[in-house]
Formats: C-alpha cells, structure tokens, sequence
C-alpha cells in the first residue's frame, strides 16, 4: 500500500519534471533553427577563410595588409551570395514544413 502511493508520487513528480523542462519546439521549428545555423555557420566560414587565405599571401607576398582586406571583403560578398542562395533554396522548398 504504501509503495503504490510512493509509486504514485514518485510517477507525478516525474511527469511535472519532464513537463517543465520540455520547451515546446515543434520539428518543423528545429529544422528551421538547424538550417539557421547551416546558413550562419557558412557565411562566417566563407568570412574567415578568405582572411586567412589574405593573410598567408601578404605573409609571403610582403604586401600587408592589403591583400587580407581585398580577399576578406571577397569572402564577405562569397558567404552573403550563399547565404542568399542557401535561404532562396529553403524557402523554395516544396518539402519545407510550415506550420
């Protein structure tokens, strides 16, 4: 008797345990931040490897700083295009779930 009402106790504490830490994103809204974050992630990648690939030709061209700017200002434009692109591709999506 008295390990079914600690049962019983125990089975609710869980369940408003689980119910309070449950935050209620949908997987249509998981997707969305997921490629969210694709899109950023590329964009700052396309950012700094063009700034990295800038600083190693100044390094061995002797032309600092010049060559990192111009590659890094490429990089921004290269990463902005596939960001741009990259979204357009998701939101022309037939299989994109908005809900």
């Amino acid at each position: 008797m008295a390990d079914d009402r600690n049962k019983d106790e125990l089975d609710r504490r869980i369940a408003k345990a689980k119910a309070a830490t449950q935050h209620g994103v949908t997987d249509a809204e998981g997707r969305a931040e997921s490629r969210g974050w694709a899109i950023g992630i590329e964009f700052v990648g396309a950012v700094l490897v063009g700034a990295f690939a800038g600083y190693l030709l100044d390094k061995w061209l002797g032309t600092t700083p010049w060559l990192m700017i111009v590659l890094l200002i490429l990089g921004f434009a290269a990463g902005l295009r596939r960001a741009m692109k990259t979204s357009n591709q998701y939101d022309t999506d037939p299989t994109n779930d908005q809900q």
